[in-house]
C-alpha cells in the first residue's frame, strides 16, 4: 500500500516536470524569437496577441464545460466519480504528446511570421489548457483534505523545480544569430516530455483506485434513465444555471480579480526578465552571472514553495498569500528608494520579485480546490465540477497572460522613447527617432526600464492586497465547508 501511494504521488507530480521543462522555455523566448529572429512587425504582433487573448480566455471554460457539464442540473448523476477520474487520465494520455509537438512548432520557421505567430500561440495554449485543466482537476478529485492536497502540491513543486533547470541550459543555447543549437535543444526537451507524459499518465491510471461512498447515489438503472430522458436543450439550461450560480459565488469572483492581476504580473516577469537583465545589469554582470540569475529565478519559486506549503499547513493558504503580497510591495518600495545604480541590490530585487510572484502562483491551485469544495457544498452537488471551476477561473484570469506583453511593450516604449521592434516605430513622431530598443544603452532607456520594473509590482501588490481582504474562504468558513463536504461524500485515494 505504501509503495502504491508513493507511485501515485510520483506519477502525479512528474507531470509538472514535463509541463515545466517546456513551458518555462516557451514563456522566456516566444516573444523574443518572433520579435528579434522572425522580425514580426508591430501591428501583426498586436493583432496576433488580440486573437490569442480571445482564444486563451475562451478555451479554458470551453474545455472545462466539455469535461464536466454532465455533472450539472438534471444530468449530474450520469457519470460516477471514478468514471470522471478515468476520463481525465485518458485526456492526459491523448493531449500530452500533442502539447509537446505544438511546442516544437514555435522554434522552426515554417510560415509567414504573422500567421505562424497566431497558429503557434493558439495550438500551444489549446493543448496546454487540456492537460493543465485535467491535471489540476485531479488535485481536487483525488484528494479532499487540505493536507493531502498540500502533499500532492509538494510533489508538483519538486518536479516543477527540476523542470525549471531547463532554463539554465536554454540561456547557453539561445543565440539569435544562429538557432541550430537551440533547435536541437528544444527537440530533445520535446522528445523527453512526450515519453514522460505517456509513461506517467499510464502509471497513474494503473495505480489509482477510487472509491465513492455516498448513500444517496442513484443506481445504474436510474442513471441510465435520467441520461436517456434528458432533453437536448438541457445543456443550455445547465449553462444558465451554472452562470447564475457563479455570479452569486462572491469568494470565487474576488479570487478571480486577484488572480487576473497575478497572472499578468507572472507573465510580465517572464516575458521581460532577459531584457531587464540586459538593460539594467548588462554592464555590471558577466553572461554567466546573467544565466545563473535567470535559472535561479525559475527554479527558486519551486524550492521556496516547499517552505510556503509548510507555512500553509500552519497558518493557512490565505494568510501566506497575503504575506507574499506585502513582501512584494515592500521590496518594490525599497528598490524604488535606492534607484537603479546598485547592481547587487538590483540583482536581488529582479530575482526575488519573480521568486515571490511565482511562489504565489504555485499556491493558487490550493485556493481553487477549496473553491471547488465550496461550490460543491453551496449548490448541493452530487459530483464536484473541478475542471469547470478551474476552467472558469482561467477564463477570468487568462487575459492577464496576453495583456502582459502588450502593456509591457507599450510601457517600455512610453518610458524609454524607443521601440521594442526592429521594424518602423509607429509610435515615433519622426523617422530620425526610430531606434531599435536592443541597440540603445542611454540613460533615459535605463531609467525607463527601471521605472517599469518597479512600478508594475507596486501597482499589482496594492490592488491585490485590497481585493484579497474581501476573500472570506478561510478560517472558520473554510473549516465549515470541509466538514460539510466530508459529511456528504468522501473519495478514498492512494495519496
Amino acid at each position: 500500500m505504501f509503495h502504491k501511494t508513493i507511485a501515485v504521488r510520483l506519477a502525479y507530480g512528474s507531470m509538472s516536470l514535463f509541463i515545466a521543462i517546456l513551458h518555462n522555455v516557451f514563456l522566456l523566448y516566444y516573444v523574443d524569437i518572433f520579435v528579434s529572429v522572425y522580425k514580426i512587425d508591430r501591428n501583426s504582433f498586436w493583432l496576433g496577441e488580440a486573437i490569442f487573448l480571445v482564444w486563451n480566455s475562451l478555451n479554458d471554460p470551453l474545455f472545462g464545460w466539455l469535461s464536466d457539464h454532465r455533472a450539472l442540473g438534471k444530468n449530474q448523476s450520469s457519470l460516477t466519480q471514478p468514471e470522471i477520474v478515468q476520463k481525465r487520465f485518458r485526456a492526459l494520455t491523448k493531449y500530452g504528446p500533442l502539447f509537446t509537438l505544438s511546442f516544437l512548432c514555435v522554434w522552426f520557421r515554417w510560415c509567414h511570421p504573422s500567421i505562424q505567430f497566431v497558429l503557434c500561440l493558439c495550438l500551444y495554449d489549446g493543448f496546454l489548457t487540456m492537460i493543465d485543466l485535467n491535471h489540476l482537476a485531479l488535485l481536487a478529485d483525488l484528494a479532499l483534505s487540505s493536507d493531502d492536497r498540500a502533499t500532492l502540491n509538494w510533489y508538483c513543486s519538486v518536479f516543477s523545480g527540476c523542470g525549471s533547470l531547463s532554463v539554465f541550459l536554454s540561456y547557453r543555447f539561445w543565440n539569435r544569430d544562429n538557432m541550430n543549437s537551440f533547435h536541437i535543444f528544444c527537440t530533445i526537451l520535446a522528445a523527453f516530455s512526450l515519453v514522460g507524459f505517456l509513461v506517467s499518465s499510464l502509471l497513474l491510471k494503473q495505480h489509482i483506485v477510487t472509491k465513492k461512498i455516498k448513500v444517496d447515489t442513484p443506481d445504474e438503472e436510474e442513471r441510465v434513465e435520467i441520461h436517456s430522458t434528458t432533453p437536448e436543450d438541457d445543456q443550455s439550461l445547465e449553462l444558465k444555471l451554472f452562470v447564475k450560480q457563479l455570479v452569486t459565488h462572491s469568494n470565487f469572483l474576488w479570487f478571480a480579480v486577484m488572480n487576473l492581476v497575478q497572472v499578468f504580473h507572472c507573465h510580465f516577469n517572464s516575458n521581460f526578465f532577459p531584457l531587464f537583465l540586459d538593460k539594467l545589469l548588462g554592464d555590471s554582470i558577466s553572461p554567466e552571472t546573467g544565466s545563473f540569475l535567470l535559472g535561479v529565478s525559475f527554479v527558486a519559486p519551486h524550492i521556496n514553495n516547499l517552505y510556503f506549503l509548510n507555512l500553509c499547513r500552519r497558518f493557512g493558504v490565505y494568510s501566506v498569500i497575503k504575506w507574499l503580497f506585502c513582501v512584494k510591495l515592500l521590496l518594490s518600495i525599497i528598490m524604488l528608494t535606492f534607484g537603479p545604480n546598485w547592481p547587487l541590490l538590483l540583482c536581488f530585487y529582479i530575482a526575488s520579485n519573480r521568486v515571490f510572484t511565482e511562489g504565489t502562483c504555485k499556491l493558487l491551485n490550493l485556493i481553487i480546490s477549496d473553491l471547488v469544495d465550496e461550490d460543491f457544498v453551496l449548490h448541493n452537488r452530487k459530483q464536484a465540477i473541478s475542471a469547470l471551476i478551474f476552467g472558469t477561473s482561467a477564463l477570468l484570469s487568462k487575459p492577464g497572460q496576453t495583456l502582459a506583453p502588450l502593456i509591457g511593450t507599450w510601457l517600455l516604449a512610453e518610458q524609454t522613447g524607443h521601440s521594442l521592434f526592429y521594424t518602423d516605430d509607429l509610435w515615433a513622431s519622426s523617422s530620425n527617432r526610430r531606434t531599435s530598443f536592443h541597440d540603445s544603452t542611454n540613460s533615459a532607456l535605463r531609467w525607463g526600464c527601471f521605472y517599469v520594473l518597479v512600478y508594475v509590482p507596486i501597482v499589482c501588490a496594492c490592488v491585490q492586497i485590497c481585493v484579497w481582504t474581501r476573500f472570506k474562504l478561510h478560517g472558520s468558513r473554510l473549516n465549515w465547508v470541509k466538514r460539510m463536504r466530508e459529511g456528504r461524500w468522501f473519495i478514498s485515494s492512494e495519496v
